[in-house]
């Protein structure tokens, strides 16, 4: 790892071991990869937050009138995994190799 491309300050411990772990595995140096892991591992923190904050108050929650809903976490939840799946194709590192 060069001293030139650090861990982003702003991620937090298991997504920084992330980082690591898929920059040294798959020995990612370039910009469009560093900013391809960056994206992945941003993503995989807020689905991990959204996922934290759904397990804590449930995956359906009632409105101001009384409605049950989805949980907005769930969205976003979704969302990410989806941002933090399509970053790691677009690294080419998707498992099986579905090219």
């Amino acid at each position: 790892m060069k001293k030139s491309d650090p861990i982003p300050k702003h991620l937090k411990a298991e997504a920084r071991r992330m980082w690591e772990r898929l920059r040294n595995d798959y020995h990612i140096d370039d910009a469009a990869g560093l900013a391809l892991l960056q994206a992945a591992c941003e993503a995989y923190e807020r689905a991990q937050e959204a996922r934290i904050a759904i397990d804590k108050e449930g995956a359906v929650l009632a409105d101001r009138f009384g409605q049950r809903k989805a949980h907005p976490a769930t969205t976003i939840e979704q969302a990410s995994r989806g941002q933090m799946i399509a970053a790691i194709r677009a690294l080419r590192l998707a498992p099986g190799g579905d090219e």
